[in-house]
């Protein structure tokens, strides 16, 4: 889910159509407690067209069934069709389909009547685009070599339907593995060195500064200069990585609310509303971790609905704290940790951890995260648990061949929190069928999708 400073105070949510009761409060509590109206933007993806379709429509008739939860108050603008395709480590798999499923969507909205309000469009990764590296300053900004034909094509038809170019910008990124590249330059508080743009004399004291400006050249370049940009993604996680913390994370939105309030735009387009959409509401601990452990946390959320860190969303600099949500309940207060007394522990205990994680989310436990640095016993007490809570505590979930044991002793530690899971939600109601017009969008949408 994704969230945002939006045009005339709107706080807007994006998600992949994953309704559930606890969301649905939480975005209300934000409403009616921050200086924002609530919108709503669906995404599909390209790994799973047909599926997440599926789950778009159960997403509008749950929309249809929930009062306060209706597409009236949080209307849909926006079709992402798919996510970053066109990523280098893809080899090129999507580079033949993006642009015919981009055009179809469309097509389905126009021909439904709902293409003036609600536009297709593809978040794409800032790899799209670069500056040479002889020139490596925003002004130089090109459409990546290999893709420049499609990516002309694809912002000429973007620009045509009246959708903007969607782009996901991560400064945490670009000092993920990256030792030597100036921590101040990835937030807004200004920098010492300011990067310099020996083509347009201007000085850059941010990356998302940069970045931003460097797509604009490039569209510039593509003889779409004008075209709207929208931040379809931009975060910063807070476990995973030793730059990955609550502490950055505050910081970073501190200063990009500050920003985004005060209309700052960029260098190239300066005193301009910038539509940027936060990545993300809550932590997702089932999130593939293949480009780093961070990839479970970026949550402003935890997975209980609790803020992490204060947030002013007014964009005016204050220290207030967001709206927890309702209603959550906890399992019972016990933990699951490693057996003092078990024999043989020392023998069996790494394949029972290794076993642990592969269903329970351990990414804390990584260098740099929040519960590295724990001894044995407790790296394998937090695995433990996580397992434990996982399974939603039930009966032999925490045995381990006898290495566990549950506790009513909570081993959190100042750093690191074994978590206590929450009691699952019931299943929302079948919803009655949505109004003609709704369904026929989504007709049309599979016809030309499948």
């Amino acid at each position: 889910m994704h969230s945002s400073i939006g045009h005339e105070n709107t706080l807007k949510f994006t998600d992949n159509c994953f309704s559930f009761a606890r969301k649905v409060h939480l975005l209300e509590d934000l409403q009616k407690k921050s200086f924002y109206n609530t919108s709503w933007h669906c995404s599909l993806s390209e790994n799973n067209l047909r599926w997440q379709i599926t789950k778009l429509v159960d997403c509008f008739d749950f929309s249809s069934t929930t009062p306060a939860f209706s597409l009236s108050n949080f209307p849909c603008r926006y079709v992402a069709v798919g996510n970053e395709p066109f990523l280098s480590s893809f080899n090129g798999t999507f580079l033949n389909v993006t642009l015919p499923a981009l055009q179809n969507i469309q097509r389905a909205l126009n021909d439904a009547g709902l293409g003036e309000t609600i536009k297709a469009t593809v978040p794409l990764n800032a790899d799209v685009y670069n500056s040479p590296t002889s020139n490596p300053v925003p002004s130089a900004g090109r459409f990546r070599a290999d893709i420049a034909d499609l990516m002309t094509e694809i912002v000429q038809f973007l620009n045509q339907s009246g959708a903007p170019f969607t782009v996901n910008i991560y400064p945490f990124l670009s000092l993920y593995g990256n030792d030597g590249f100036p921590l101040d330059y990835a937030f807004f508080d200004g920098t010492s060195n300011p990067v310099v743009d020996t083509g347009s004399g201007i000085q850059y004291t941010n990356v998302f500064d940069a970045n931003f400006d460097t797509l604009v050249s490039a569209l510039g370049a593509a003889g779409i200069g004008g075209l709207p940009v929208v931040v379809g993604e931009v975060g910063w996680p807070t476990n995973g990585d030793k730059h990955a913390t609550a502490a950055y994370a505050q910081k970073f939105y501190a200063g990009l609310l500050r920003k985004l309030g005060a209309k700052a735009g960029t260098p190239l387009r300066p005193n301009q509303y910038i539509e940027v959409y936060l990545f993300s509401l809550i932590d997702e601990d089932a999130k593939s971790v293949a480009p780093g452990n961070f990839e479970r946390h970026w949550g402003i959320v935890r997975y209980d609905g609790q803020p992490k860190y204060p947030m002013d969303l007014s964009g005016q600099g204050g220290n207030a704290a967001l709206v927890a949500a309702r209603g959550v309940q906890y399992l019972p207060r016990q933990w699951c940790v490693v057996n003092p007394s078990a024999p043989d522990m020392g023998s069996r205990i790494g394949d029972s951890v290794t076993y642990a994680c592969t269903f329970a989310d351990c990414t804390a436990l990584g260098y740099g995260s929040s519960c590295n640095g724990m001894d044995a016993a407790g790296n394998a007490s937090y695995a433990f648990n996580m397992y434990f809570q996982t399974q939603n505590q039930v009966e032999g979930s925490c045995d381990f061949q006898g290495l566990a044991a549950p506790t009513a002793q909570n081993p959190s530690t100042d750093t690191c929190n074994f978590i206590i899971q929450i009691v699952a939600s019931a299943a929302p109601a079948p919803a009655p069928a949505a109004p003609a017009l709704l369904l026929l969008v989504l007709r049309a949408v599979l016809l030309v999708a499948l």
